[in-house]
Protein backbone atom coordinates (compact mmCIF):
# COMPACT_ATOMS: atom_id res chain seq x y z
CA UNK A 1 0.00 0.00 0.00
CA UNK A 2 1.43 3.35 -1.07
CA UNK A 3 0.31 6.91 -0.41
CA UNK A 4 1.72 10.26 -1.50
CA UNK A 5 0.66 13.27 0.56
CA UNK A 6 1.39 17.00 0.30
CA UNK A 7 1.61 19.25 3.36
CA UNK A 8 2.18 22.98 3.60
CA UNK A 9 3.19 25.01 6.65
CA UNK A 10 1.55 26.96 8.23
CA UNK A 11 -1.55 25.56 6.52
CA UNK A 12 -1.83 21.85 5.79
CA UNK A 13 -3.26 20.33 2.64
CA UNK A 14 -3.60 16.57 2.68
CA UNK A 15 -4.06 14.92 -0.71
CA UNK A 16 -4.16 11.14 -0.66
CA UNK A 17 -5.90 9.01 -3.23
CA UNK A 18 -7.76 5.76 -2.49
CA UNK A 19 -9.35 2.96 -4.46
CA UNK A 20 -13.04 2.13 -4.50
CA UNK A 21 -14.39 -1.20 -3.39
CA UNK A 22 -17.91 -2.61 -3.32
CA UNK A 23 -20.13 -3.84 -0.53
CA UNK A 24 -23.79 -4.67 -0.04
CA UNK A 25 -26.33 -2.47 1.70
CA UNK A 26 -29.62 -4.02 2.84
CA UNK A 27 -32.95 -2.22 3.16
CA UNK A 28 -35.83 -3.75 5.10
CA UNK A 29 -38.95 -2.75 7.00
CA UNK A 30 -39.41 -4.10 10.53
CA UNK A 31 -42.80 -5.26 11.95
CA UNK A 32 -43.40 -1.75 13.32
CA UNK A 33 -43.12 -0.28 9.83
CA UNK A 34 -39.72 1.37 10.39
CA UNK A 35 -37.35 1.29 7.38
CA UNK A 36 -33.74 0.26 8.13
CA UNK A 37 -30.50 0.40 6.13
CA UNK A 38 -27.60 -1.84 7.21
CA UNK A 39 -24.46 -3.51 5.85
CA UNK A 40 -25.23 -6.67 7.86
CA UNK A 41 -27.67 -9.02 6.16
CA UNK A 42 -30.73 -9.31 8.44
CA UNK A 43 -31.90 -12.81 9.26
CA UNK A 44 -35.46 -14.09 9.55
CA UNK A 45 -36.90 -11.49 7.18
CA UNK A 46 -38.36 -12.12 3.74
CA UNK A 47 -38.66 -8.68 2.18
CA UNK A 48 -35.05 -7.46 2.06
CA UNK A 49 -33.78 -5.24 -0.76
CA UNK A 50 -30.10 -5.58 -1.62
CA UNK A 51 -27.94 -2.87 -3.23
CA UNK A 52 -24.25 -2.91 -4.14
CA UNK A 53 -22.47 0.38 -3.45
CA UNK A 54 -18.92 1.67 -3.86
CA UNK A 55 -17.06 2.99 -0.83
CA UNK A 56 -13.46 3.98 -0.16
CA UNK A 57 -10.83 1.25 -0.04
CA UNK A 58 -9.47 0.53 3.42
CA UNK A 59 -5.76 0.94 4.03
CA UNK A 60 -3.72 -1.46 6.14
CA UNK A 61 -2.15 1.58 7.80
CA UNK A 62 -2.90 5.29 7.77
CA UNK A 63 -0.62 8.32 7.91
CA UNK A 64 -1.95 11.31 9.85
CA UNK A 65 -0.30 14.69 10.37
CA UNK A 66 -1.13 16.69 13.52
CA UNK A 67 0.29 19.85 15.01
CA UNK A 68 0.50 23.61 14.74
CA UNK A 69 2.06 26.14 12.41
CA UNK A 70 5.67 25.48 13.35
CA UNK A 71 5.77 21.75 13.99
CA UNK A 72 3.84 18.72 12.80
CA UNK A 73 3.78 15.14 14.07
CA UNK A 74 3.61 12.26 11.61
CA UNK A 75 1.41 9.54 13.14
CA UNK A 76 1.03 6.06 11.69
CA UNK A 77 -2.00 4.02 12.71
CA UNK A 78 -1.79 0.29 11.98
CA UNK A 79 -5.26 -0.93 11.02
CA UNK A 80 -4.30 -4.62 11.23
CA UNK A 81 -4.32 -6.99 14.22
CA UNK A 82 -0.70 -7.85 13.47
CA UNK A 83 2.56 -6.02 12.71
CA UNK A 84 3.03 -3.76 9.71
CA UNK A 85 6.31 -2.42 8.35
CA UNK A 86 6.14 1.16 7.06
CA UNK A 87 8.51 3.40 5.13
CA UNK A 88 8.10 7.18 5.26
CA UNK A 89 10.06 9.69 3.24
CA UNK A 90 9.90 13.24 1.92
CA UNK A 91 10.14 13.54 -1.84
CA UNK A 92 9.92 17.33 -1.56
CA UNK A 93 10.77 19.68 1.30
CA UNK A 94 11.16 23.43 1.72
CA UNK A 95 12.48 25.05 4.89
CA UNK A 96 11.61 22.03 7.07
CA UNK A 97 13.60 19.38 8.95
CA UNK A 98 12.42 16.03 10.31
CA UNK A 99 13.36 14.39 13.63
CA UNK A 100 14.23 11.57 13.29
CA UNK A 101 15.42 12.25 9.74
CA UNK A 102 13.49 10.86 6.80
CA UNK A 103 13.34 8.48 5.04
CA UNK A 104 12.88 5.91 7.79
CA UNK A 105 11.54 2.37 7.99
CA UNK A 106 9.96 0.97 11.14
CA UNK A 107 7.57 -1.71 12.38
CA UNK A 108 4.23 -0.68 13.91
CA UNK A 109 2.56 -3.18 16.27
CA UNK A 110 -0.97 -4.51 15.97
CA UNK A 111 -3.57 -1.70 16.05
CA UNK A 112 -0.90 0.71 17.29
CA UNK A 113 -0.97 4.48 16.74
CA UNK A 114 2.55 5.91 16.93
CA UNK A 115 4.35 9.17 16.22
CA UNK A 116 7.21 8.22 13.90
CA UNK A 117 8.68 11.66 13.12
CA UNK A 118 8.28 15.37 13.83
CA UNK A 119 8.61 17.97 11.09
CA UNK A 120 9.37 21.61 11.96
CA UNK A 121 10.42 24.82 10.29
CA UNK A 122 14.13 25.10 9.66
CA UNK A 123 14.05 28.93 9.89
CA UNK A 124 11.60 31.22 11.67
CA UNK A 125 9.51 33.64 9.67
CA UNK A 126 9.63 31.73 6.40
CA UNK A 127 6.96 29.49 5.00
CA UNK A 128 7.70 25.84 4.46
CA UNK A 129 6.20 22.68 3.11
CA UNK A 130 6.89 19.08 2.29
CA UNK A 131 5.61 16.17 0.24
CA UNK A 132 5.54 12.85 2.09
CA UNK A 133 5.61 9.33 0.64
CA UNK A 134 4.20 6.47 2.69
CA UNK A 135 4.34 2.72 2.01
CA UNK A 136 3.09 -0.10 4.25
CA UNK A 137 3.54 -3.90 4.07
CA UNK A 138 1.99 -6.53 6.40
CA UNK A 139 4.31 -8.50 8.67
CA UNK A 140 7.54 -8.06 10.59
CA UNK A 141 10.76 -8.54 8.56
CA UNK A 142 12.54 -9.81 11.69
CA UNK A 143 10.32 -12.91 11.78
CA UNK A 144 11.83 -16.23 10.74
CA UNK A 145 9.36 -18.74 9.29
CA UNK A 146 9.98 -22.37 10.19
CA UNK A 147 9.13 -25.42 8.11
CA UNK A 148 5.57 -26.50 8.88
CA UNK A 149 3.12 -29.14 7.65
CA UNK A 150 -0.16 -27.32 6.96
CA UNK A 151 -3.55 -29.02 7.08
CA UNK A 152 -5.78 -28.85 4.02
CA UNK A 153 -7.75 -25.59 4.46
CA UNK A 154 -11.04 -26.91 3.04
CA UNK A 155 -13.92 -28.91 4.46
CA UNK A 156 -14.86 -30.66 1.23
CA UNK A 157 -13.63 -32.15 -2.04
CA UNK A 158 -11.22 -30.04 -4.09
CA UNK A 159 -9.02 -30.16 -7.17
CA UNK A 160 -5.69 -28.36 -7.55
CA UNK A 161 -5.92 -26.21 -10.68
CA UNK A 162 -2.75 -24.19 -10.20
CA UNK A 163 0.33 -24.90 -8.11
CA UNK A 164 3.69 -23.30 -7.39
CA UNK A 165 4.80 -21.08 -10.27
CA UNK A 166 1.47 -21.32 -12.10
CA UNK A 167 1.65 -19.32 -15.32
CA UNK A 168 -1.88 -17.92 -15.12
CA UNK A 169 -1.56 -15.84 -11.95
CA UNK A 170 1.25 -17.25 -9.76
CA UNK A 171 3.88 -15.21 -11.54
CA UNK A 172 4.94 -12.67 -8.91
CA UNK A 173 6.73 -13.06 -5.59
CA UNK A 174 3.56 -12.63 -3.52
CA UNK A 175 1.90 -15.61 -5.24
CA UNK A 176 4.75 -17.68 -6.69
CA UNK A 177 4.29 -20.31 -3.99
CA UNK A 178 0.50 -20.44 -3.86
CA UNK A 179 -2.02 -23.17 -4.60
CA UNK A 180 -5.46 -22.70 -6.18
CA UNK A 181 -7.99 -25.32 -5.06
CA UNK A 182 -11.10 -25.56 -7.22
CA UNK A 183 -14.19 -26.22 -5.08
CA UNK A 184 -17.92 -25.60 -5.09
CA UNK A 185 -18.85 -22.12 -3.92
CA UNK A 186 -19.80 -22.17 -0.25
CA UNK A 187 -17.34 -24.93 0.76
CA UNK A 188 -16.10 -24.29 4.34
CA UNK A 189 -12.65 -22.70 4.46
CA UNK A 190 -10.75 -23.91 7.52
CA UNK A 191 -7.67 -22.71 9.39
CA UNK A 192 -4.65 -24.68 8.21
CA UNK A 193 -2.59 -23.72 11.28
CA UNK A 194 -3.13 -22.06 14.66
CA UNK A 195 -2.81 -18.29 14.65
CA UNK A 196 -4.37 -14.86 15.10
CA UNK A 197 -6.62 -13.29 12.48
CA UNK A 198 -4.87 -10.07 11.48
CA UNK A 199 -6.92 -8.94 8.46
CA UNK A 200 -10.39 -9.56 7.04
CA UNK A 201 -11.90 -8.37 3.76
CA UNK A 202 -15.49 -9.60 3.53
CA UNK A 203 -17.51 -7.20 1.38
CA UNK A 204 -16.07 -7.32 -2.13
CA UNK A 205 -18.56 -8.26 -4.85
CA UNK A 206 -17.85 -9.56 -8.34
CA UNK A 207 -15.00 -11.12 -10.27
CA UNK A 208 -13.29 -10.90 -13.63
CA UNK A 209 -10.07 -11.09 -15.63
CA UNK A 210 -9.31 -7.35 -15.59
CA UNK A 211 -6.28 -7.58 -13.28
CA UNK A 212 -6.07 -3.84 -12.68
CA UNK A 213 -9.70 -3.72 -11.59
CA UNK A 214 -10.06 -7.01 -9.69
CA UNK A 215 -6.59 -7.94 -8.34
CA UNK A 216 -7.17 -6.10 -5.05
CA UNK A 217 -10.87 -7.00 -4.71
CA UNK A 218 -10.82 -10.56 -3.43
CA UNK A 219 -12.34 -11.28 -0.03
CA UNK A 220 -9.48 -12.42 2.18
CA UNK A 221 -8.61 -13.69 5.64
CA UNK A 222 -4.97 -13.21 6.70
CA UNK A 223 -3.81 -15.23 9.73
CA UNK A 224 -0.59 -14.49 11.63
CA UNK A 225 1.35 -17.51 12.95
CA UNK A 226 3.61 -17.68 16.00
CA UNK A 227 6.76 -17.59 13.82
CA UNK A 228 5.67 -14.39 12.04
CA UNK A 229 4.59 -16.04 8.80
CA UNK A 230 1.10 -15.29 7.48
CA UNK A 231 -1.46 -17.54 5.77
CA UNK A 232 -3.64 -15.97 3.09
CA UNK A 233 -7.08 -17.45 2.30
CA UNK A 234 -8.43 -15.58 -0.74
CA UNK A 235 -11.42 -15.26 -3.12
CA UNK A 236 -13.87 -15.99 -0.30
CA UNK A 237 -17.62 -15.72 -0.74
CA UNK A 238 -19.08 -12.28 -0.06
CA UNK A 239 -20.07 -11.82 3.60
CA UNK A 240 -19.14 -15.42 4.49
CA UNK A 241 -16.28 -14.69 6.88
CA UNK A 242 -17.12 -15.70 10.46
CA UNK A 243 -13.97 -14.47 12.26
CA UNK A 244 -12.80 -11.00 13.22
CA UNK A 245 -9.34 -9.41 13.42
CA UNK A 246 -7.75 -10.30 16.74
CA UNK A 247 -9.51 -13.67 17.06
CA UNK A 248 -7.36 -16.69 17.89
CA UNK A 249 -8.08 -19.58 15.53
CA UNK A 250 -6.99 -23.20 15.69
CA UNK A 251 -6.49 -25.88 13.04
CA UNK A 252 -9.87 -26.83 11.56
CA UNK A 253 -11.74 -23.71 12.74
CA UNK A 254 -14.05 -22.30 10.09
CA UNK A 255 -12.91 -18.95 8.70
CA UNK A 256 -15.50 -18.48 5.95
CA UNK A 257 -16.63 -20.04 2.69
CA UNK A 258 -15.02 -20.46 -0.71
CA UNK A 259 -16.16 -18.05 -3.38
CA UNK A 260 -15.38 -16.37 -6.67
CA UNK A 261 -14.40 -12.78 -5.86
CA UNK A 262 -11.62 -10.65 -7.29
CA UNK A 263 -9.25 -11.73 -10.10
CA UNK A 264 -10.85 -15.12 -10.59
CA UNK A 265 -12.40 -17.30 -13.30
CA UNK A 266 -14.42 -19.59 -11.04
CA UNK A 267 -15.01 -20.70 -7.44
CA UNK A 268 -11.75 -21.66 -5.74
CA UNK A 269 -9.54 -21.02 -2.73
CA UNK A 270 -6.20 -19.31 -3.24
CA UNK A 271 -3.95 -20.35 -0.35
CA UNK A 272 -0.38 -19.31 0.34
CA UNK A 273 2.10 -18.55 3.12
CA UNK A 274 3.72 -15.11 3.03
CA UNK A 275 6.51 -13.36 4.90
CA UNK A 276 7.73 -9.77 4.88
CA UNK A 277 11.26 -9.68 3.52
CA UNK A 278 12.01 -6.02 4.18
CA UNK A 279 9.12 -4.04 2.66
CA UNK A 280 8.45 -6.92 0.25
CA UNK A 281 5.62 -9.40 0.69
CA UNK A 282 6.94 -12.77 -0.48
CA UNK A 283 5.32 -16.21 -0.66
CA UNK A 284 7.30 -19.23 0.51
CA UNK A 285 7.02 -22.99 -0.19
CA UNK A 286 4.92 -25.10 2.18
CA UNK A 287 3.61 -28.64 2.65
CA UNK A 288 -0.06 -29.70 2.75
CA UNK A 289 -1.50 -32.76 4.46
CA UNK A 290 -5.01 -34.20 4.46
CA UNK A 291 -6.67 -37.22 6.10
CA UNK A 292 -4.97 -39.52 3.58
CA UNK A 293 -1.51 -38.03 3.98
CA UNK A 294 0.55 -35.55 1.99
CA UNK A 295 -1.13 -33.61 -0.83
CA UNK A 296 0.94 -33.29 -4.01
CA UNK A 297 1.29 -29.68 -5.17
CA UNK A 298 2.49 -29.26 -8.79
CA UNK A 299 5.81 -27.37 -8.71
CA UNK A 300 7.62 -25.81 -11.67
CA UNK A 301 10.88 -25.94 -9.71
CA UNK A 302 10.78 -29.72 -10.07
CA UNK A 303 9.96 -29.69 -13.76
CA UNK A 304 6.27 -30.35 -13.15
CA UNK A 305 3.54 -28.56 -15.05
CA UNK A 306 2.44 -25.90 -12.50
CA UNK A 307 -1.07 -25.85 -13.96
CA UNK A 308 -1.57 -29.62 -13.95
CA UNK A 309 -4.23 -31.11 -11.72
CA UNK A 310 -3.00 -32.29 -8.37
CA UNK A 311 -4.28 -34.84 -5.88
CA UNK A 312 -7.10 -33.59 -3.72
CA UNK A 313 -9.76 -34.55 -1.25
CA UNK A 314 -10.89 -34.09 2.33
Amino acid sequence: MRQTCLFLLPFALLACSGLAWAKKIYKYTDPQGVVHFTDVKPGGLVDVAETVVNVENRNIADLRIDGGEDEREAHVFNQLAGPVEVRIGMSEQRNVVADPPLPLTTVIGANQDRVVSRVRRAADGASGGFKMDFHAVPGDPRARARDFDYHVPLGGQFRIDQGFGGVFSHDDEQSKYAVDMAVNEGTPVLAARDGVVMQVENDFVGNGLDKEKFAARANVVRVLHDDGSMAVYAHLRTESVVVQPGHHVYVGDKLGESGNTGFSTGPHLHFCIQVNQGMRLVSIPFHLSGPDGAVAIPDSRKGQDPTALGQGGH
